[in-house]
């Protein structure tokens, strides 16, 4: 039995899958005799010749789309895949040890690994990563799969049995090039309740745990184990007994969840008849498809970097705006709020190169980095403005920390929807902006912030996290990103009463907006836009049609009362009981 952070809730029991660098396992391979070395270098050679084309593919599209300097990441890979050393060593593993290439590829990396280890200068360490990218592409064009896959199943106990997808970590693009997996359950040994794994599990509706330190040591693809995401409970190998127990937690769970759906036509209402609109967080178009079919009232918040991280150079505007314009169209209502771009932190794309800093997520991130990168800002309002015409548009700015960044980028939309007039492009004409309160400071002068802008949407993930100062994915402080402290409804009740004094539409699309304890609260304060994964929209939808607008607003109340995260946890747990003890297995402890 293993602790760690419930991020995802639900019970699910099935068999491991591990998660694997394309290189696989550290084991060796060697061939099976002397006479198979010419085809394997052959193959080898193939792969490195594949690996620079792609990469002379992308130094072209990079330089066109944002100039020269962007690219450079790119050339320096294409040298290191030119570098007759790396293939020299390789070539000598396979001819004189008879390894096979991949096995010869991964020894390198592990030299490598060494040598760049003993160096003292940040510098020159760093540029591991670097080695490490192309290494991991020449492996990507030997085995044809991508840089990272499923691990083989082993021997199942049963040929129906849930997959469970266990890994160290999951990184965004990983995220996105998992998304089409028959997955169960994600079991990771880093990150937290708003890490990338959380969120794809909780957009999926599936039960996920992280935090589990040393996992990957202790499972094997093909072990039954059991994920108790409400509690972040995670059993390798369960007996008998405990198998049984927790299957029929599994079947009452996902019983439940069927019977809620049957509520997508059903307006959003409270038990006194309160309208509250239900909106999707959605990271692709699969998730936008999935919004309609849970009976999402529209998109709230659209997360555009997933675009560009799972792309292998920068999109241009015609690629963009052909995807915007397919969410659009298969979203609710045609209906959506889009982000731009919200990259750095860890998401990153190496086309804007790779910079050191000390805390990622505090730095050059975000709109930050379209100060030193118009160009793309500018290419993306392009596509965004030109695929409003399909639809209900509007467009959002996160990472907003002094209102001079919000004047700025106003002016420039301001000028882009100039450049398109005068050009004779059409474009939707009525997109309204807004600013995503997630930095403190915006949240403390957000007076001054709705004097320019359209409306507000609260990207609760990240504003926990600065405001209780721990990073959501470091295990050690993650449990300090609880979105149920005192501090987090404060902050947001000075945001909620600033908007109704102004009469600004405002929307939370953080996670807190599919939790039911949260959600009491929120809507007890006034907020009647909650955006959320697809797969909570019923539960959500349930659990208001089973509270009114006075009892809410008395939690509330009492809740800004308290002093602590236990004594507002314990509150709200006997709250939700009575209001609706089905639901309780939807929300994490």
């Amino acid at each position: 039995m293993r602790k760690g952070i419930g991020v995802s809730p639900g019970v699910v029991v099935g068999i491991a899958h591990r998660v694997e660098s394309v290189l696989g396992s550290i084991e060796q391979h060697r061939l099976d005799h002397p006479g198979q070395v010419p085809s394997e270098l052959e193959r080898f050679d193939r792969a490195v010749i594949d690996s620079a084309a792609d990469l002379e593919t992308q130094i072209q599209k990079v330089a066109q789309e944002l100039g020269d300097s962007e690219a450079n990441i790119f050339k320096g890979h294409l040298q290191i895949v030119n570098d007759p050393s790396l293939v020299s060593k390789v070539h000598d593993l396979i001819e004189n040890q008879q390894m096979t290439a991949l096995s010869a590829l991964q020894s390198v990396m592990q030299t490598y690994a060494a040598q760049f280890a003993r160096i003292e200068q940040d510098y020159f360490r760093e540029r591991m990563s670097d080695v490490r990218d192309v290494i991991l592409r020449i492996g990507s064009h030997l085995t044809r799969k991508p840089f990272l896959h499923v691990n083989g199943t082993g021997e199942s106990r049963n040929g129906d049995e849930s997959v469970i997808l266990v890994a160290h970590e999951i990184l965004p693009s990983q995220a996105m090039s998992l998304g089409d997996l028959p997955i169960a359950g994600i079991v990771t040994e880093v990150g937290g309740s708003t890490s990338h794994a959380a969120i794809l599990a909780r957009s999926r509706g599936i039960p996920a745990v992280s935090g589990v330190e040393g996992v990957m040591t202790e499972v094997e693809s093909g072990d039954l184990m059991i994920v108790d995401g409400r509690d972040g409970m995670v059993i390798l190998r369960p007996d008998q007994e405990a198998t049984s127990a927790y299957r029929k937690v599994q079947r009452e769970f996902f019983n439940i969840k069927d019977r809620l759906v049957a509520n997508r036509d059903q307006p959003a209402l409270s038990a006194d008849g309160t309208r509250v609109e239900l909106l999707a967080n959605i990271n692709n178009l699969a998730d936008a498809q999935a919004s309609q079919k849970v009976g999402a009232s529209g998109v709230g918040l659209f997360r555009t970097e997933y675009l560009f991280l799972t792309h292998p150079d920068v999109p241009g505007e015609e690629e963009q705006y052909e995807y915007y314009r397919q969410i659009i169209l298969n979203s609710p209502g045609q209906s959506v709020t889009i982000r731009t771009l919200d990259l750095g932190g860890d998401k990153t794309v190496p086309y804007l190169g790779r910079r050191s800093e000390p805390n990622p997520f505090m730095g050059w991130r975000s709109t930050r980095i379209f100060f030193e990168n118009s160009k793309l800002f500018v290419t993306q309002i392009r596509a965004i403005l030109r695929a409003s015409r399909h639809g209900h548009v509007s467009l959002l700015f996160p990472m907003i920390t002094t209102l001079e960044e919000l004047l700025y980028l106003n002016k420039l939309v301001k000028e882009t929807r100039n450049n398109l007039r005068r050009e004779g492009v059409p474009f939707g004409e009525d997109v309204k902006t807004g600013v995503m309160v997630e930095v403190p400071a915006a949240a403390i002068c957000i007076d001054a912030i709705l004097r320019e802008t359209d409306f507000i949407s609260i990207g609760s993930n990240d504003l926990i996290q600065y405001l209780v100062a721990a990073d959501r994915d470091n295990p050690k402080v993650a449990h300090l990103c609880e979105s149920l402290n005192p501090a987090i409804f404060r902050v947001l009740q000075m945001i909620l009463a600033a908007c109704q004094r102004t009469g600004t539409p405002v929307t939370l699309c953080g996670e807190m907006a599919g939790q039911p304890r949260s959600v009491l609260v929120l809507f007890g304060m006034g907020l009647r836009r909650f955006s959320m994964s697809p797969a909570f929209i019923p539960t959500i939808k349930a659990l208001l049609a089973s509270v009114s607008t006075a009892q809410a607003e008395r939690y509330a109340h009492h809740v800004l009362q308290l002093n602590t995260n236990d004594e507002i946890r314990s509150y709200l747990t006997a709250r939700l009981h009575e209001v609706s003890s089905t639901l309780e297995m939807f929300d994490t402890v």
